[in-house]
């Protein structure tokens, strides 16, 4: 099966075609999506969009749920921003 390339946080990443950017961004050792009030780090409790806490940047765009979105070839996304 051919793999897309996705770029997170500055690095390249080879992924499976529909899996979801939570996935991608935890398989290249990114614990932390973003950042509490209290700054606190947080990451994925839900897996399925309710709890917003894997919000992340994706292609510029702010507070993306990561876990409902499926990754795209050439896909940019930032987390803790």
């Amino acid at each position: 099966m051919s793999t897309i390339k996705v770029r997170i946080n500055g690095k390249d990443l080879s992924v499976e075609p529909g899996v979801s950017v939570a996935a991608a961004i935890l398989n290249a050792g990114e614990t932390g999506f973003r950042h509490s009030v209290e700054g606190v780090p947080r990451g994925p409790v839900c897996g399925m969009g309710i709890c917003f806490e894997c919000r992340v940047m994706i292609d510029g765009r702010f507070h993306q749920r990561s876990c409902t979105i499926a990754c795209e070839e050439g896909m940019v996304i930032e987390t803790d921003v």
